[in-house]
């Protein structure tokens, strides 16, 4: 595929996200798709279901689910972007932070993800407020 058209790929999985239309967004992946986050975040090593299980009750307004994805580079195997994590908890804390993700693509899906945020720390302690766990 060209880059424009993995671009065109990305960039829907990230609205299929923002909209929670999880059935799209992995009617973009391939079956055997690869998540990997940090492993310091509780859905480090949890698979793909685990991060929309810590995120889904800490977005309850668009507000939080906007992504904002930005493009910063792509070939015909690979897409590079930024974009913003944000959540809320009950407490009214709250968490904004910018998070550039690799994603390879093959066959005009997508085949791997690897996030990078920016304060995984700031993240860590967040989550753990938010959902009433210790921090590691």
């Amino acid at each position: 595929m060209s880059a424009k058209e993995n671009v065109d790929l990305m960039l829907g999985i990230f609205t299929a996200i923002e909209r929670r239309d999880f059935e799209r967004m992995l009617g973009l992946c391939h079956a055997d798709v690869e998540f990997l986050w940090p492993p310091s975040l509780p859905y480090g090593e949890g698979g793909r279901g685990a991060w929309a299980q810590t995120w889904i009750p800490l977005q309850p307004t668009e507000a939080e689910r906007r992504m904002d994805p930005r493009i910063v580079a792509a070939t015909e195997d690979e897409v590079v972007v930024l974009w913003r994590q944000r959540g809320v908890s009950w407490a009214g804390d709250r968490f904004d932070g910018p998070v550039v993700g690799l994603y390879q693509v093959r066959a005009g899906k997508l085949a791997r993800a690897q996030m990078f945020y920016f304060d995984t720390a700031a993240l860590v302690s967040f989550l753990a407020r938010a959902t009433g766990t210790t921090a590691a």
